[in-house]
């Protein structure tokens, strides 16, 4: 069968708060907004090389400018209201900005195919480059599955960076 288009919806039961504050050891996370515009500007473009390493897929092309950034986060921002998807900025103990994870409807980022319907997310992130080289992508990693085995609803996500710590 193909299902290439097709987008599986993410299920979260009735009732069920998005977690707006993730903590995992010294790594902190919150949704991804409008507000971190000059932040997040600044590490995908510094970064990019490393983050189509890692995460794959085609984004970013390459540098991104401020006002695709702003209509990015803005979509963002919409995309977790409504529980379309799920975007968070993460950030060390000093607050500074390392990156982002997402969780996606499974067809919105990786094409939905048939041995991928048992999964009920997509989940990518992505560090900056001096985060990567200070061993935060791994630990983001490590984090993740905590956060998706305590605080989300799923239970088979997929893994779909390119590059999965082991």
């Amino acid at each position: 069968m193909d299902l290439r288009g097709f987008v599986k919806r993410l299920v979260v039961p009735p009732g069920f708060e998005i977690p707006r504050e993730l903590a995992h050891g010294d790594l902190r996370a919150r949704p991804l907004s409008r507000a971190d515009l000059d932040d997040d500007l600044a590490a995908i473009n510094t970064s990019v090389d490393v983050i189509r390493r890692t995460r794959g897929g085609d984004w970013p092309e390459g540098p991104v400018t401020e006002e695709y950034d702003y209509l990015d986060l803005v979509w963002h921002e919409c995309e977790f209201r409504d529980h379309g998807s799920f975007a968070y900025v993460l950030r060390d103990p000093g607050s500074a900005y390392l990156g982002c994870f997402y969780l996606y409807p499974l067809g919105r980022r990786t094409p939905l195919t048939e041995e991928l319907l048992d999964h009920d997310v997509d989940v990518s992130w992505w560090v900056t480059a001096s985060a990567y080289d200070a061993g935060w992508y791994g630990r983001v990693h490590e984090a993740l599955r905590t956060w998706l085995g305590q605080a989300f609803p799923f239970r088979a996500p997929y893994w779909s960076n390119r590059e999965i710590p082991t």
